[in-house]
């Protein structure tokens, strides 16, 4: 009954922004789980490529490398195209892409503002709008399609850091996992998110850059391992998260729930 509770085997997916960061954390934990197949976006196709190489090297399944910007509604319709070129169905979708932009509250920017919203909050509705298809076409009473969004947990705590957009999107986009999952149950499709805390990429130079000092303000006294966000994603994405349902997903050591006080640079992803 158990044997395959966490397995991914033959299952197809999309991670946005797979390249690096997060994203590669993910596709990387997928394909260890025996996918099949995981394409992976990014702006840059040369680190996507790379990015896609390397893991297929790795494991048994193949990452597929589609470089698209899928941050304007033109990228977002080609990848879908693409995806339906290549793939009848898509067992999972993780809106994993996103931006951040930091600056005191009298010189915040118009452009920083929207920069941060289109990509965090617009591009992953849209996204999973445009491939209803094939996620219907893969989703079963008996095996959902899943979609997991890429929060964070500057949406549900206040970082001291002064990055106005970046904690509204990640805060608005855990309540559209909320929403988008109470209409797509009925489709079979399970939405959920995952809050990452501290963990090294280029979004968190601090993590990446002054590990130790990061981990002085988490209660697990660590940042976040690689391992860690694959687990908690590929619980998602797996038989073990079949009835979990709107719910966000918070990785992050400790830090919203024992609250260890709001201070220093790094909390989050």
């Amino acid at each position: 009954m158990f044997k395959d509770l966490f397995s991914l085997n033959g299952r197809v997916a999309l991670v946005t922004g797979g390249s690096r960061g997060i994203g590669k954390m993910i596709a990387r934990g997928f394909l260890s789980q025996g996918a099949a197949k995981v394409y992976i976006t990014a702006r840059k196709a040369a680190p996507c490529e790379a990015t896609a190489k390397e893991l297929t090297g790795e494991y048994g399944g193949e990452c597929i490398a589609l470089p698209i910007d899928i941050s304007t509604m033109a990228g977002i319709g080609l990848l879908a195209a693409e995806i339906g070129k290549r793939e009848p169905r898509l067992d999972i979708l993780v809106n994993n892409a996103g931006a951040a932009w930091g600056a005191e509250f009298d010189e915040f920017p118009e452009s920083g503002w929207d920069k941060v919203m289109n990509l965090n909050v617009k591009t992953p509705f849209f996204l999973t709008k445009a491939l209803a298809v094939p996620l219907r076409a893969a989703a079963t009473a008996e095996r959902p399609a899943k979609v997991i969004n890429i929060a964070s947990i500057d949406g549900i705590f206040v970082n001291p850091m002064e990055t106005y957009s970046y904690a509204a999107s990640k805060a608005g986009l855990i309540h559209l996992t909320r929403r988008m999952a109470t209409k797509l149950i009925h489709d079979h499709i399970v939405v959920t998110a995952i809050a990452p805390g501290p963990f090294k990429s280029d979004m968190n130079r601090a993590a990446r850059d002054h590990t130790d000092a990061v981990a002085t303000h988490v209660p697990s006294g660590r940042v976040g391992t690689d391992e860690d966000m694959a687990g908690a994603a590929i619980y998602l994405a797996s038989r073990a998260g079949d009835y979990v349902v709107g719910a966000t997903l918070t990785v992050d050591g400790g830090i919203v729930y024992a609250n260890p006080g709001l201070k220093g640079e790094g909390w989050d992803s």
